[in-house]
């Protein structure tokens, strides 16, 4: 299985998307510093994962989740508060 899944952190609001066949392997990569982009926003967490069919499947669902519909998906936005 290969999955697709997303990473937050605390210090803003900055969200990762990628593709592995093992998240905790990954996760560790991200949290040491091996990935350029994520080195500077350690530590990261996990907080979506998909499981997809095969890469290919995995692929398509990834540039989705990157794009503006995507984020909007995994971060739906607050309703305005009402007064």
């Amino acid at each position: 299985m290969v999955y697709v899944y997303s990473l937050k952190n605390e210090m803003n609001a900055e969200i990762y998307v990628g593709i592995t066949t093992d998240i905790r392997r990954r996760l560790k990569e991200h949290n040491t510093g091996k990935n350029r982009y994520t080195k500077a926003f350690i530590p990261w967490e996990v907080f979506y994962i998909e499981e997809q069919p095969d890469y290919m499947h995995a692929r398509e669902r990834e540039k989705y989740l990157k794009s503006a519909a995507g984020k909007r998906f995994l971060v739906p936005e607050k309703p305005e508060p009402r007064f």
